[in-house]
């Protein structure tokens, strides 16, 4: 199955945060929906360090951002308290990776997430989609780009 593509609705959900609350793709403002592999792993590390440095960017552009991966909640809570991160960390952990496959970015063979990145606009539908090589590192340039032409 590959990954779903612009102009689909995006499929919703709620998930839990690292802190254990329930999240859900938001309605009504912008989302950037990042799936990563694994917690603690050095791309995934660099990744989302590099959205932490962004974040405010995003977030006056109006945009939400959601991470997901299947880690329990429990791991992603350590991660963020150690990395500081500003933005919720989601657990795609039960039932496992449900929610990556809803994205087509599951991968059944490593039961882990691939990276994929979703930018989905007020109305819920994808305005964006992309996915990026195991082993290689996604530019948070570039979601900045696009959500400058979505809400800029």
């Amino acid at each position: 199955m590959s990954h779903i593509t612009e102009g689909v609705t995006a499929p919703t959900f709620t998930l839990q945060d690292q802190y254990g609350q329930d999240t859900a793709l938001p309605r009504g403002e912008t989302a950037l929906l990042v799936f990563y592999p694994l917690a603690f792993s050095g791309i995934c590390s660099g990744e989302l360090a590099d959205l932490r440095e962004h974040h405010a960017e995003l977030k006056e552009l109006g945009v939400t951002v959601l991470a997901v991966s299947v880690d329990s909640t429990f791991a992603l809570r350590t991660w963020s308290d150690r990395e500081d991160f500003p933005f919720a960390l989601l657990s795609d952990f039960w039932p496992h990776g449900a929610t990556a496959r809803a994205y087509g970015v599951f991968d059944a063979e490593r039961g882990i997430a691939r990276r994929g990145t979703f930018l989905i606009d007020a109305e819920g539908t994808v305005r964006w989609s992309v996915l990026t090589p195991t082993g290689q590192a996604r530019d948070v340039t570039e979601y900045l780009e696009r959500a400058r032409a979505l809400n800029g």
